[in-house]
């Protein structure tokens, strides 16, 4: 009877905290590039993967459905393939390729640490991952998994901001969270910039117009016409992830109200 008692006081505890969330399901839009370690050279630093795990696992223990978009430019960058001799084409390939391999190492850090979580891609690769399909994507999340999508769209020409927003807006995201370096969106690069100065809010039609680099237009304008909020925010910040869903004004939001 107690262990009745115990067990429904702790699952009115999980739908109180869901309620007292704001975004009740994310895509996460997650850099490459952090992932990379410059002084020791590696790809894939242990330490900042198991950092970023520990961020999403405190949400995911909020309750809240968690979708992540991992770039790939830690360890190959298709636009800049040229410069190694590659075609765009096939160095977009072999970015979105960089996309899987990430993917599986954030399934690794996450069910390290508890949290079951499927990696589902665009490129058919069965032994390694699930095939996205959108209705098994949406399942998964129902039963609290964390989704990793990888592979970006499967196609040429597409960043995987782009991809984040083709994920968000076929889960039916509530937001988009855009992790960066910097704690949201500025006038010009504040690392170079003094001057420069951070927005509190945009409109989508702002940021397109400003050509605001956080994000390319085509991810801009396709979260612009499914009406998907965009949270752009520093990931390094401890607490802005769970203040994020909890609906706190952290970084830049950008919507259609802006």
């Amino acid at each position: 009877m107690k262990s009745l008692l115990r067990r429904a006081a702790k699952k009115g505890k999980i739908v109180a905290v869901k309620k007292r969330l704001k975004y009740k399901r994310i895509l996460l839009k997650l850099s490459g590039e952090v992932l990379a370690n410059r002084e020791t050279g590696e790809c894939i630093d242990p330490a900042r993967l198991a950092f970023m795990a520990e961020r999403v696992k405190k949400i995911h223990a909020l309750g809240c459905q968690v979708g992540i978009v991992l770039g790939g430019g830690n360890i190959f960058r298709g636009l800049t393939g040229s410069t190694q001799g590659v075609n765009r084409v096939t160095g977009d390939s072999m970015g979105m390729l960089a996309t899987i391999i990430n993917g599986l190492a954030m399934m690794n850090a996450l069910e390290a640490i508890g949290v079951p979580t499927r990696v589902m891609t665009s490129i058919e690769m069965p032994k390694l991952a699930e095939p996205f399909i959108q209705r098994k994507a949406i399942r998964h999340l129902e039963k609290g998994r964390v989704v990793v999508f990888a592979g970006g769209t499967g196609n040429p020409y597409f960043s995987t901001d782009s991809a984040a927003a083709l994920r968000a807006s076929e889960i039916g995201a509530d937001v988009l969270l855009k992790a960066t370096k910097v704690d949201g969106i500025y006038t010009a690069d504040p690392k170079k910039d003094p001057k420069a100065k951070k927005y509190g809010s945009l409109r989508y039609e702002t940021a397109l117009e400003k050509r605001l680099k956080v994000m390319d237009a085509a991810a801009f304008a396709l979260c612009m016409d499914n009406e998907i909020p965009i949270v752009v925010f520093d990931f390094f910040d401890g607490n802005a992830l769970q203040r994020v869903v909890r609906g706190e004004a952290v970084g830049t939001l950008v919507s259609e109200k802006g």
